[in-house]
């Protein structure tokens, strides 16, 4: 264990206004505390919480944002067991490993996930570890703000992973992807040879495939308007995809794919009305997942009496459920046996194509954007 003793120079995407662009400046990144991680950034995705974050879910300004981080561990806190200088690691969510939830390995549910992940500050005591001449940058976002080419982490949210696997393409396995395929596999349950259908085929919803195929699921169906995605779904798996913009009734379609209903359904869109046709295609005793970020005031349209008649169950997931601690290896696992290939999501861009990057992801050009240093 070793903690280095001084600041050091980053180059790092802040953003300053609410809507953005990032900007790419230098910053000092200060020396880990006792259960701190630096991580020198080799690669991170970005994830649609990134881009509500510049756009103007509340956090504080300037800010450097980024969450799913990979790199190598540069030092470490005098506390740190985990990791040493040298290792390979993921960042995923932060969790406080304090309360009730975290205490049953749900750390995707910790009371505190809101001051960990989204207040910009060590909850603690309301520091940051990145600063510009003395003037305070905000951090610590998902525990990470990896956006950078320096990170400051914590222990309880950097995973080791194995030094064989191309770093710069991991991080996304810390949250957007860890979402998609835990949802399918940890939330609704999925087992082998049961059937799902999927709303929605962007990064998340296509992580879900990868985790249903990973098990040994059964019909999978991916409802996505992007013709490019539900070829890409074809090819990763799925049995089925529909275009909901030229299938007049899509519940009946769905019924029609899988022989009168789905056993799992996720829908990945937020979408109220996707919703409601998510509801009903299930068989009795069936889950829905909800992964998407719905409208502020939307609520959940489902018959009631068409649920009790068929006891099926919806439930809202988040971080698919997981904790990273065991699932990061998991999924690296089914990648080093050839059924997880999570990299035919992923396409590369430089760090300062940063907004580049982001305006791909926002207008459906690229399915999970990573960006290399």
């Amino acid at each position: 264990m070793s903690a280095a003793a001084q600041t050091v120079n980053a180059k790092a995407a802040l953003v300053r206004k609410v809507g953005g662009p990032f900007t790419v400046e230098n910053i000092d990144v200060a020396s880990p505390r006792e259960h701190e991680v630096r991580v020198r950034m080799v690669g991170v995705g970005i994830c649609h919480t990134d881009i509500v974050a510049r756009d103007g879910f509340p956090v504080p300004l300037p800010i450097v944002l980024g969450h799913e981080g990979a790199g190598v561990v540069e030092s470490v806190g005098a506390k740190v067991t985990r990791v040493a200088p040298g290792d390979h690691v993921v960042l995923s969510f932060n969790s406080c490993n304090a309360c009730p939830n975290c205490g049953d390995h749900q750390p995707a549910y910790c009371f505190n996930f809101m001051a960990n992940n989204f207040s910009g500050v060590r909850p603690a005591d309301g520091s940051t570890p990145l600063s510009q001449e003395g003037a305070t940058v905000h951090g610590n976002f998902f525990g990470q703000s990896s956006f950078a080419s320096m990170a400051v982490a914590h222990e309880i949210n950097t995973v080791k992973v194995d030094k064989s696997l191309p770093l710069e393409i991991l991080g996304p396995l810390g949250c957007g992807i860890q979402t998609g395929a835990g949802a399918a596999v940890n939330s609704v349950g999925l087992k082998k040879g049961q059937s799902l259908a999927i709303f929605g085929g962007g990064a998340v919803g296509l992580s879900a495939l990868l985790g249903a195929r990973a098990i040994e699921a059964g019909t999978v169906i991916v409802v996505e308007p992007n013709e490019g995605r539900r070829n890409l779904a074809l090819e990763l798996g799925a049995t089925h995809v529909i275009n909901p913009k030229d299938t007049p009734d899509v519940l009946a379609k769905v019924k029609e794919l899988s022989g009168g209903g789905v056993t799992h359904a996720l829908d990945t869109t937020g979408i109220p009305a996707v919703i409601g046709v998510a509801v009903e295609t299930m068989l009795p005793r069936g889950c829905l997942g909800l992964i998407g970020v719905p409208p502020p005031d939307a609520t959940v349209p489902a018959n009631m009496m068409s649920m009790l008649l068929r006891g099926v169950s919806v439930k809202y997931i988040l971080e698919g459920d997981s904790d990273p601690q065991e699932f990061i290896p998991r999924m690296l696992g089914w990648y080093k046996a050839g059924k997880f290939p999570f990299d035919r999501l992923i396409r590369k861009f430089k760090f300062d194509q940063i907004n580049e990057a982001a305006h791909a992801s926002e207008k459906g050009d690229a399915i999970k954007p990573v960006l290399v240093f």
